[in-house]
């Protein structure tokens, strides 16, 4: 629609026979149109009525020009939150004790957002079509709550407290007010960034980078979705760059990304902030296969001319794909806003602008409030005209579609998938052949839920080469029959990337696999999905999206020929710290325990799970019935002598730990010493629980006894992780710690293979049996022999215990 310069005299022809056009031509308050956006809007006029989606150009104008009073009023709105304790809407100046006594925001992005998010409303309403919305910088949520007041697009919380007469002066004595509830949340229904009060909100937005990864794998065929970007985090979150190599039009909606150029980080100018950076960065979008679009970021017009345009390129090359005309990668569309930070208001443009831009309190400070009052009068809108511009916006009962709260992926509800049954292994083979098997089944059973797979390194040596040759690995040119053009495996070496293709495919099935010590570089982008389902939950909203696996296998005590930067349990651990409820962690290990736990995890809604999973070959230690048992209560017991004496409970947690204490047992048989082996699938189901939705996924006290019985005073603990973290999260395992002792990995490794990992950690059966002994009170040579207690206490060879 754009041309390379405007007709001036052709738009002054427009306006004279044009009222309407006219009107909307002379801008409002700081908004202005510049002459190519002019132009533009004329071309987007017409064919919008051309489409049948518009009676008239004549309402297309009109609706623009409610868009500017929208706009303007979004960001005196923005102003208020930060500053204020009240407003005044017949645009009075604010005195002293209106103002808040400490003002906090992040103004200049909030700023910068009210005029895509009011035009996101406005090509909604023009065109009759609901779409998805994202923002990745979450900080700036002030934008979208204010704009959401301000259309009564509001869920049940926010319309309670922020609808009606006073709801304004709440909205903005509410913002950054801290006020807590009895249970310690937040007593407002609002946050400093987007959250499950946030209408229509999808992702927190708190850690920058991870919407530029995701928004591409979000919409489905038939959806749109209005991704806004942080230029900073576009700028340095190259895994962004590969959208284009992933989009693919038969199995997914459209993406339409739009970068806010402001040019601002909070404490410094951003590359993207000089001329020779941004050009730069627009060539670097084109050799990806972008097909960039600046425009004019301060003018809300223009973001809704860009985006329809956008979208409309986007339709064109997919037909012509589909006539064969083109060929993947297709050139995804790729607005760049160009705007200065916190435009509209004082300071803009500067470093100041990022948070506190005015230069005092104006509660204060006198200059300040003299300063917020100008700058602010230059941006309110009478309450009628505002009205008249709302009731614009507010069509949706008329064209028959869903408010912007309720669009496609803030409702995401697939269908519960049908989950396989297969038969169980009692041979020694790889646990993870159980995840490849059943994701195999459950992709082929529910063709109508889109697979995606994960995947930051190789599928075959981690034991999924049935995955692999069954979805194979997405490219634009295959070279053999592992990819395809429509492959559905995500593979890339950044673990950030693969892992957000999946967290993003909210109306499909996935699969996410990796060695475990790099499953690290995943946590930040699990943590923010977990915790904002949690927060769903809490306010009875929860999640609809189906569960899957993050599975770390070629694990810690499996990956010794690589070095100790491979041998890492940090991730299990970490994931164990967060809510039980919302992301399990289980070390399943053998063939069947692995298989036991998978249609739990799939037929899950809005959870995670994190599975610690051997690739090399593990004896099936459970039965099928056994590891369903054990699925559902997170422990069973494995073995156990009740001879007389003083017993030794001994503790399993990890596929290679039980092995080991296999082994143990079969010496305190030998010596008549009464034991149990229990082994701990599921730690978390152990933990004392923080609140009543964990209470409800930890195991009842009566089956904790059943299966670690109080009498058993004396306990060795053998677990994957590091010891204290065991300790710590399964204290009800351990007991009182002058009678146990917890043995994992205690950061010792190098190029070992699996046994020497083990002894390396003093995690090897001779360790945990002289442990025991200690406890019961017994020399080790009750257990060990001289050789095998000199092992252990570091004075003798090594291979006495790894050679049995």
């Amino acid at each position: 629609m754009s041309k390379p310069f405007a007709d001036l005299q052709m738009l002054d022809q427009v306006a004279a026979r044009e009222p309407a056009f006219d009107h909307w031509r002379q801008g409002y308050g700081v908004i202005r149109h510049l002459p190519d956006t002019q132009q533009q809007v004329l071309a987007l006029a017409g064919q919008l009525v051309a489409e049948g989606l518009q009676p008239d150009t004549a309402s297309v104008y009109r609706l623009l020009a409610g868009l500017d009073r929208l706009t303007s009023a979004g960001l005196w709105l923005v102003v208020h939150m930060t500053y204020a304790e009240r407003v005044r809407t017949d645009g009075a100046d604010l005195q002293s004790g209106d103002f808040k006594c400490h003002p906090e925001g992040h103004t200049g992005g909030a700023l910068n957002m009210v005029p895509g998010y009011a035009a996101y409303m406005a090509i909604n309403a023009l065109t009759g079509d609901t779409r998805s919305w994202l923002m990745g910088q979450g900080h700036c949520v002030a934008a979208i709550d204010a704009l959401n007041v301000l259309l009564d697009n509001l869920n049940p919380e926010q319309a309670a407290r922020y609808g009606g007469g006073d709801g304004l002066n709440n909205l903005v004595a509410d913002f950054y007010s801290y006020r807590q509830q009895a249970d310690g949340r937040t007593e407002a229904p609002l946050g400093s960034h987007v959250n499950p009060y946030t209408a229509g909100g999808i992702s927190e937005g708190g850690y920058l980078g991870f919407a530029e990864l995701q928004y591409v794998h979000m919409p489905l065929p038939g959806e749109s979705l209005v991704a806004f970007l942080s230029d900073g985090a576009a700028e340095e979150q190259r895994g962004s760059d590969w959208a284009p190599r992933w989009w693919r039009a038969e199995d997914s909606g459209l993406p339409l990304p739009v970068m806010i150029a402001n040019g601002r980080r909070i404490e410094q100018r951003t590359e993207l902030g000089t001329r020779e950076g941004l050009d730069g960065f627009i060539t670097h979008l084109s050799r990806c296969g972008f097909d960039p679009i600046r425009f004019d970021g301060r003018d809300p017009a223009a973001f809704v001319c860009t985006l329809f345009t956008m979208e409309h390129r986007l339709k064109k090359v997919s037909r012509e794909h589909s006539r064969g005309l083109r060929h993947y990668p297709l050139p995804v569309p790729y607005g760049i806003a160009e705007t200065v930070k916190g435009f509209g208001f004082y300071g803009a443009g500067s470093n100041d602008a990022h948070n506190l831009p005015l230069p005092g309190n104006p509660r204060l400070d006198a200059r300040a409030r003299e300063l917020f009052n100008q700058h602010a009068a230059l941006l309110h809108v009478p309450e009628a005209e505002l009205q008249a511009s709302v009731a614009l916006f507010n069509n949706h009962q008329r064209q028959q579609r869903p408010r912007e709260k309720d669009h496609p992926l803030a409702l995401r509800n697939p269908a519960a998938p049908a989950l396989p049954v297969l038969p169980s292994r009692s041979d020694t083979c790889s646990p993870m052949l159980a995840v490849d098997d059943f994701f195999q089944a459950l992709v082929a059973a529910n063709p109508r839920l889109r697979p995606r797979v994960g995947n930051p390194d190789e599928l075959a040596s981690n034991k999924l080469s049935g995955v692999l040759h069954a979805l194979r690995h997405r490219v634009d040119d295959p070279e053999n029959d592992t990819e395809a053009v429509h492959g559905s495996i995500i593979t890339a070496l950044n673990e950030e990337a693969v892992v957000s293709a999946c967290l993003a495919n909210k109306g499909g099935l996935n699969l996410v696999a990796s060695y475990e010590a790099f499953c690290v570089k995943m946590l930040g982008a699990i943590r923010q999905e977990i915790i904002f389902a949690r927060h769903q939950k809490e306010l009875e909203r929860p999640a609809s999206w189906l569960g899957f696996p993050i599975v770390a296998t070629s694990h810690s005590w499996e990956n010794g020929k690589n070095e100790q930067s491979h041998q890492d349990t940090t991730f299990c651990e970490a994931l164990l710290g967060e809510m039980n409820d919302m992301v399990r962690v289980v070390f399943p290990a053998d063939y069947n325990s692995t298989q036991a736990l998978l249609p739990e995890i799939y037929g899950s809604r809005g959870e995670l799970a994190c599975m610690v999973v051997p690739k090399r070959d593990r004896p099936c230690v459970f039965t099928a019935e056994e590891a369903r048992t054990l699925a559902r209560t997170g422990a069973q017991v494995v073995d156990e002598d009740l001879s007389e004496g003083t017993p030794l409970l001994l503790i399993a947690n990890g596929a290679y730990q039980l092995s080991e204490l296999i082994h143990a047992c079969e010496r305190l048989r030998d010596t008549s010493t009464p034991f149990r082996l229990v082994y701990v699938q599921e730690p978390g189901r152990f933990r004392l629980p923080r609140d009543r939705f964990e209470a409800a996924r930890c195991l009842a006290e009566t089956d904790r006894e059943r299966l670690v019985p109080g009498h058993y005073h004396h306990r060795v603990v053998l677990t994957h992780m590091r010891p204290e973290v065991f300790r710590g999260h399964a204290s009800t395992l351990c007991g009182d710690p002058r009678h146990s002792r917890v043995l994992g990995y205690i950061n010792r490794g190098g190029t070992l293979n699996e046994a020497g990992m083990l002894f390396a950690n003093q995690c090897t059966w001779a360790h945990a049996l002289y442990q025991g002994a200690g406890l019961l009170g017994l020399a080790p040579a009750t257990f060990l022999t001289d050789e095998e207690i000199a092992a252990v206490e570091g004075r003798g060879d090594p291979a006495v215990l790894l050679e049995q």
